[in-house]
């Protein structure tokens, strides 16, 4: 199965259905698609198989845990090597860092950081940006409040 070519509307479905919830139990998907319990499994394993669905994971509120800053880091850097790249995406997948995109354009890489306190986010910044040789300069941006965050992908 490739990208999105071969998916049909009972795959559509069954993604649209699961990135909603991704327990409903198989046989609320089937009934919804009036298809059997085993053909709803197999799609499902062929959408794994295929990398369609990458993860089953947990959407845990950052409030609930005590991480209720959100900061979003520009990062510009050095010329580097493809190495020296590869080192910094590296060092930007710690447990802080919720996500990480290496972009193009102004900026080289944008780090979504969900922290407790600035004083925690001083220490990371200190340790991932200031005391990187590849690290140029980068802007921080406190989030107020998250107006959307969600994991959906069109499908």
């Amino acid at each position: 199965m490739s990208a999105t070519h071969s998916l049909d509307s009972f795959d559509r479905e069954i993604l649209a259905t699961l990135q909603e919830d991704n327990k409903t139990p198989l046989r609320i998907l089937s009934d919804k698609m009036c298809l059997s319990t085993a053909s709803v499994q197999r799609r499902i394993k062929k959408l794994e198989d295929a990398g369609i669905i990458s993860a089953n994971t947990a959407v845990v509120s950052p409030e609930k845990i005590g991480l209720s800053i959100t900061i979003i880091v520009e990062v510009h850097i050095e010329k580097s090597s493809m190495s020296d790249i590869q080192e910094l995406k590296e060092s930007f997948s710690g447990p802080a860092i919720q996500q990480c995109y290496y972009v193009a354009g102004e900026a080289d890489f944008i780090l979504i950081l969900s922290v407790s306190t600035m004083k925690e986010y001083e220490n990371i910044s200190k340790e991932i940006f200031c005391n990187n040789k590849s690290v140029k300069w980068f802007k921080t941006i406190v989030a107020i409040d998250r107006v959307k965050a969600t994991l959906h992908q069109s499908t």
